[in-house]
């Protein structure tokens, strides 16, 4: 190997709430002489860092811009709102944006929903981050509308989350730039989709191997064909020629003798 030379990597970046754990691992299996790198982005920078070149791929939250990215849907989350253990909304299971009317509800600047207008009343100034109108949900002050993942990720003993049946959803999705679709990005692709690893042996055998059954097709039908060529013509039926006039032979009768 020469110094100009590097060991291929995969970069794999992900946003807050995806869990990659397992796709990771599954690479490390089939993969293992090629590392695969975790970066954790902020939801809103995600685009930048993959169409930066930053990393090749990203489980990041849709809408991506179709324009520049491709994008797998991998999952639809559930959207929640997190309140304080003791909060009347705990004694529902389900609740939806009309029954937060009359709430202080916090609207972060990282905030993955696209709101047209945002539930609640809003509060006196934005949280800078999820996490920190997290804390703000602890100390009493509003309740915040995340999806559930993002709840799980910021769990505090004092708190809790109920559904909100009618509230917008945030969808994940693996995304990269259509451009560099790489061998790489097709192998994490193959991970993601649960393609087996009989089923992922390698690009260029696949393409080999389907290779000789594109040309058995045509082999066949020549072979049909002169099978054909060579068949005999059936022999006609042996049967009997039908008489003139298609009647009935019998004997011609003799000329009455005239006396």
């Amino acid at each position: 190997m020469t110094g100009s030379e590097t060991s291929p990597t995969f970069r794999l970046a992900y946003v807050p709430g995806t869990t990659p754990a397992k796709w990771v691992r599954i690479w490390n299996e089939r993969l293992p002489d090629i590392p695969l790198h975790l970066i954790a982005v902020p939801a809103a920078e995600a685009p930048e860092v993959l169409r930066a070149g930053e990393a090749d791929a990203g489980l990041v939250r849709l809408p991506v811009d179709r324009g520049f990215f491709s994008a797998i849907p991998l999952y639809t989350e559930t959207t929640v709102v997190v309140v304080p253990k003791d909060h009347v909304i705990t004694a529902a299971d389900e609740v939806t944006l009309a029954d937060l009317a009359d709430e202080v509800v916090f609207h972060p600047l990282d905030d993955v929903f696209g709101w047209d207008a945002p539930p609640g009343e809003p509060a006196f100034e934005r949280p800078a981050t999820t996490e920190d109108a997290v804390e703000l949900v602890a100390a009493g002050v509003g309740l915040l509308v995340v999806p559930q993942s993002l709840a799980r990720l910021h769990h505090r003993r004092d708190l809790t989350y109920r559904p909100v049946v009618d509230a917008p959803q945030s969808g994940v999705a693996l995304s990269w730039p259509e451009e560099a679709t790489t061998d790489l990005v097709e192998d994490f692709i193959g991970i993601v989709r649960g393609r087996t690893v009989n089923s992922s042996r390698g690009r260029k055998q696949q393409s080999e191997e389907k290779q000789p059954r594109r040309e058995e097709k045509p082999r066949r039908e020549e072979q049909q064909k002169s099978s054909a060529r060579r068949k005999p013509a059936p022999a006609k039926q042996p049967g009997r020629t039908p008489r003139a006039g298609g009647s009935k032979p019998g004997r011609r009768g003799r000329p009455g003798r005239r006396s």
